[in-house]
C-alpha cells in the first residue's frame, strides 16, 4: 500500500509517510539514521537520552465538558486547558511535517469487540518498531479497512519551551480524549507511548463493564487463568512466567463477561541483572526484532551487559510475544480461579499469604502496595512504604472506587479466589531478616492456583485483619505466622503497627470507598 492510500486523519504531508514498513525495513531504518547500533543477537539497541523511565510530571490530560467530571483530577491526572494542547499539537505538526515520518496502524485489545484501533505516528524508525512489536499487528484484511479511533503522535526531538508553550518543561505528555488525540514531544523513550494507550483503555473500558488491569496473566492446562497483581520488584513476571502454564500477557489486561484479554501483542521486560540462568524466556527473546532502550550494549563487541545499570536501572527489551515459548497467541483465556496481589514488604510483618474476603481484596486492590528498599535512591536509608492505586495509579484516569467496583463484581460473579503473598522479608525487616525462599513462594502460589488451602484451618491476622492458613503444601507450618519468626515479639508488633499506620494513612487519600477502612489493618493497643 503506497502512502497516499492510507487512511490519515492528521494533516501531514502523505508522501513523506514511511508507512506500516516490516519489521526488516524499520531496523534498517534505524541504523541508517544513527537510531542505535545492532547487537549481536539481533536486538536493535538504542538509547533514550536524558529520559530513560516515564515522565510521570509531565503527563496531561485536557480538561474538558466531557470529561471535567469524570476524571480523577489530581497530581496524577493533571488537567491542561485545551488551548495549551492546540499549541503542543500546532508546533508538533510543524515539527513532522518537513521531514519523513513513520506511521504504524495497530490494535490494544486481543478481543475484538474491545480492540481499540490506534494510529502511531512518529519521527524515529525505532519508535515505530516499538509500537509495531509492542501492540497488536492487523492481517492484511483488517489493514485495507482499518480506520483510527485514536491517534498517537510522537516527536521525540521536539523540545517544547515551558515559557512560550504553557508546558512544565521541555517534554510532554497530553491526553486529548474528546478529540482521542495523544501528543508525545520531547523525549525518547518510548515506554510512554504503550502506557498512554493504556490510559486511554482505562478511561474506556469501564463504560462497557470491562475491568481494565495492570497485572500479568496465565492459565492451565485446564483451562484455568489466574491474575497476578504487583508493582515493580514484587516477582509478578519471575511468578507469572511458569513453563507449565501458558502467558497470556505480561502487564496490561481487560477482563470482560466472557474472560480475559491482553491488550498488547508483545512484552516489555526490564534487563537490569538479566541472566539466561534465571529468566531464559526473556533472554532467548532477545533476537532480531527486538529492541532495547538503555541496556549497556558495548558498541565494539556489540555485547550487552545486562549487570551494568550505569544508564538506568529501567534498562527494557520489548519483543513480540510469539518470542515467548509459552504464550497463548490469540491473548484471551477464560475467567481466573484466583487473583493474587503480590508485594515485597521490607519490614517483614505481612505473612507470607493470605487469603482476603471481597472487601479486604477491594481494600488491598485500591492500597496498592509494596516497599522500597533503603540504598534503592538517594536519600533513602530505610525501607519506604509505596502505595499506587489500582498497582497502576499513574495510568488510572477514572477514580478509584470505579475500578474497586468492578473488580469486586468480577470476583462475586465468578466465585474467584484472591490471595495476598508477601514475596519480601520475615524475621525482621531488610537488613537483619531474610527474605522469603523463591520456592516456597512458589508452593503458596501452586497452592493458591490449585485450590489446596480449601479445606486449611485460618487463623485472623490480630493487625492486618487478612485470613493467614495455618498450613500449605510444601511450606513449613511456622514459616506461615510472621511474628513467630522474630526473635523479639514486641519488635514485630511495633513495626506491624507502624505499616498499619502507613495503610491508614495512605487509604484517606480516597473518596467514595470509606466503609472499606475497616477492612484495612487497624492498630493494636
Amino acid at each position: 500500500m503506497t502512502a497516499t492510500q492510507f487512511q490519515q486523519k492528521i494533516p501531514l504531508p502523505p508522501e513523506n509517510a514511511q508507512y506500516q514498513l516490516p519489521v526488516s525495513a524499520l531496523i534498517e531504518m534505524a541504523l541508517s539514521n544513527a537510531e542505535g547500533i545492532l547487537s549481536e543477537s539481533g536486538a536493535l539497541g538504542v538509547k533514550t537520552g536524558a529520559f530513560t523511565g516515564r515522565a510521570a510530571n509531565d503527563r496531561f490530560i485536557v480538561k474538558t465538558p466531557e470529561t471535567e467530571h469524570k476524571i480523577a483530577w489530581g497530581q496524577t491526572n493533571q488537567p491542561v486547558e485545551a488551548t495549551v494542547f492546540d499549541a503542543v499539537y500546532k508546533k508538533v505538526m510543524d515539527h513532522l511535517s518537513g521531514k519523513p515520518y513513520y506511521v504504524f496502524n495497530g490494535f490494544a485489545g486481543a478481543d475484538k469487540r474491545y480492540a481499540l484501533p490506534v494510529q502511531f505516528i512518529t519521527e524515529l524508525a525505532s519508535h515505530s518498531l516499538f509500537a509495531h512489536q509492542m501492540f497488536i499487528r492487523p492481517t492484511e484484511d483488517e489493514l485495507a479497512s482499518f480506520s483510527p479511533e485514536f491517534t498517537l503522535i510522537s516527536a521525540p526531538t521536539l523540545e517544547l519551551n515551558p515559557e512560550t508553550d504553557g508546558t512544565r518543561s521541555e517534554v510532554a505528555i497530553m491526553l486529548h480524549l474528546e478529540k482521542k488525540l495523544v501528543l508525545i514531544a520531547g523525549t525518547r523513550y518510548a515506554g510512554e507511548s504503550k502506557k498512554s494507550i493504556f490510559s486511554v483503555m482505562n478511561y474506556l473500558l469501564p463504560a462497557r463493564n470491562v475491568m481494565p488491569m495492570h497485572c500479568s496473566v496465565n492459565v492451565g492446562a485446564d483451562g484455568q487463568s489466574a491474575i497476578f497483581f504487583g508493582l515493580s520488584g514484587t516477582g509478578k513476571t519471575t511468578l507469572s512466567a511458569d513453563a507449565s502454564r501458558g502467558l497470556i500477557g505480561d502487564d496490561e489486561h481487560g477482563w470482560s463477561d466472557d474472560g480475559i484479554f491482553n491488550f498488547e501483542g508483545g512484552c516489555y521486560a526490564k534487563t537490569i541483572r538479566l541472566s539466561k540462568k534465571n529468566e531464559p524466556e526473556i533472554w532467548h527473546a532477545i533476537r532480531y526484532g527486538a529492541l532495547t532502550e538503555n541496556a549497556s550494549l558495548d558498541p565494539e563487541t556489540r555485547q550487552y551487559d545486562f549487570d551494568d545499570g550505569s544508564i538506568t536501572e529501567n534498562g527494557r527489551v520489548a519483543y513480540p510475544i510469539h518470542y515467548i515459548d509459552n504464550a497463548v497467541l490469540t491473548g484471551q483465556c477464560g475467567h481466573p480461579n484466583a487473583v493474587i496481589f503480590l508485594t515485597a514488604d521490607a519490614f517483614g510483618v505481612l505473612p507470607p499469604i493470605a487469603k482476603l474476603t471481597e472487601e479486604q481484596a477491594q481494600y488491598h486492590f485500591i492500597s496498592g502496595y509494596t516497599s522500597k528498599l533503603a540504598g534503592t535512591e538517594i536519600g533513602i536509608t530505610e525501607p519506604v512504604a509505596t502505595f499506587s492505586a489500582c498497582f497502576g495509579e499513574p495510568f488510572m484516569p477514572l477514580p478509584v472506587s470505579v475500578y474497586a467496583d468492578l473488580l469486586v463484581e468480577k470476583i462475586r460473579r465468578h466465585n474467584v479466589r484472591v490471595y495476598l503473598i508477601n514475596t519480601g522479608w520475615q524475621g525482621g525487616a531488610y537488613g537483619s531478616g531474610k527474605r522469603i525462599s523463591i520456592p516456597h513462594t512458589r508452593a503458596m502460589v501452586n497452592a493458591a492456583l490449585k485450590n489446596q488451602l480449601a479445606d486449611v484451618q485460618y487463623k485472623p491476622h490480630p493487625i492486618f485483619n487478612v485470613l493467614v492458613p495455618q498450613q500449605c503444601p510444601g511450606v513449613p507450618d511456622e514459616i506461615l505466622d510472621p511474628k513467630a519468626q522474630w526473635q523479639d515479639p514486641a519488635a514485630y508488633d511495633v513495626a506491624a503497627n507502624t505499616l498499619a499506620d502507613r495503610f491508614i494513612q495512605n487509604f484517606q487519600r480516597y473518596t467514595g470507598v470509606e466503609p472499606l477502612a475497616k477492612s484495612g489493618p487497624q492498630i493494636s493497643a
